[in-house]
C-alpha cells in the first residue's frame, strides 16, 4: 500500500478528526470519504471502530456547539452570514428555516445528511432558543447516525475501499483528475449560478432608506413578509404594516392587490 492509503493509515485518527471538525465549521471539506476509509481500516484491524466513532462525534459536537451559541447570541444574522457562503444562497435560509419550523429539534437527527443544512441547523437551533441540553442530545444522536453509518459502510466494504485506495495510489494524479473533474465542474457551475443570482439580487435589492422614501411618497406600496410565524417570533420583530402571506398561496393573494402598486418582499 502506498500514497493516499498509506498516508491515511499513518494519520487516521487525526486526519478523520480534522476533516470532520473543519467540515462542520462550514468549509467544503468532504469528511465522508475519510470516515469510509477509517471504517475500512477498522475492519482490517488497523484502528478501533468504537474509538473512531467517539472521535467523530466529538469532532462534530465541538463546532456545532460553537455555532449553536453564536445563533443564540446573534440570531438570524448568523444564518444570513452562513448562507452568503453557501453555493445556493437564494434558497439556504428558506430551506433550513422551513425544515426546522416543521420538524423542530428532530431536524438535527438528519441535518448531517443534507448538504447546506448540516452547518446551518445548529445556529438555527440556538436562534430558536432550543435548550442546550436538548440541542446536545439531538445533535449527538444525529452525529451518531451520520458518522456511524459512514464508518459502518466502510467497515462492511473494507475490501472494496482498500482496492480503490490502492488503485488511486497506482494511477496517481491521473485517477484524481478523472474522479475530481466532474466535482470541480459542478462546483464551478454552482459558483457561476451563485454569482449570477447575487448580481440580480444586488440590482433588485431595496435599502431601508429607499423603502422609507417610497412609503413617504404616497405611492401604493405593499410590504410582503415571507417569513413564517415561527421565524418572526425568533427574530423578535414584525415589520409595521407588512402582509404575512404563506409562500404556497402568495400568487393567489397578490391578485387581489391593486395593479401598478409597488411590491416589496422581505424574507430575512
Amino acid at each position: 500500500m502506498h500514497g493516499v492509503w498509506e498516508f491515511v493509515l499513518h494519520h487516521g485518527y487525526g486526519l478523520m478528526f480534522a476533516a470532520v471538525f473543519v467540515e462542520q465549521l462550514g468549509a467544503p471539506v468532504p469528511a465522508v470519504p475519510v470516515l469510509l476509509a477509517m471504517g475500512a481500516m477498522a475492519g482490517l484491524g488497523y484502528y478501533s471502530l468504537p474509538l473512531s466513532l467517539l472521535l467523530a462525534i466529538v469532532a462534530t459536537l465541538a463546532p456545532d456547539t460553537l455555532w449553536y451559541y453564536l445563533g443564540r447570541r446573534r440570531g438570524d444574522s448568523i444564518l444570513a452570514l452562513l448562507c452568503k457562503l453557501s453555493l445556493e444562497p437564494d434558497t439556504c435560509v428558506r430551506t433550513t428555516t422551513n425544515a426546522f419550523d416543521r420538524w423542530g429539534p428532530a431536524t438535527l437527527l438528519v441535518a448531517k445528511f443534507v448538504p447546506g443544512l448540516s452547518t446551518v441547523a445548529p445556529p438555527l437551533a440556538g436562534s430558536a432558543r432550543l435548550p442546550v441540553g436538548r440541542f446536545l442530545a439531538f445533535d449527538a444522536a444525529g452525529s451518531l447516525l451520520w458518522a456511524g453509518s459512514a464508518l459502518a459502510v466502510g467497515f462492511l466494504l473494507r475490501r472494496k475501499v482498500e482496492q480503490f485506495a490502492e488503485a488511486l495510489s497506482n494511477f496517481g494524479l491521473g485517477l484524481l483528475v478523472v474522479v475530481g473533474s466532474p466535482l470541480a465542474a459542478w462546483i464551478f457551475w454552482k459558483l457561476w449560478q451563485r454569482e449570477r443570482a447575487m448580481r440580480l439580487y444586488r440590482i433588485a435589492r431595496l435599502q431601508p432608506t429607499d423603502l422609507k422614501a417610497l412609503l413617504d411618497s404616497g405611492e401604493p406600496t405593499y410590504i410582503i413578509d415571507l417569513r413564517g410565524p415561527k421565524a418572526i417570533k425568533r427574530s423578535g420583530f414584525k415589520l409595521p404594516g407588512a402582509l404575512m402571506l404563506p409562500q404556497e398561496e402568495i400568487d393567489v393573494h397578490l391578485r387581489d392587490l391593486p395593479s401598478g402598486a409597488h411590491l416589496v418582499f422581505y424574507c430575512s
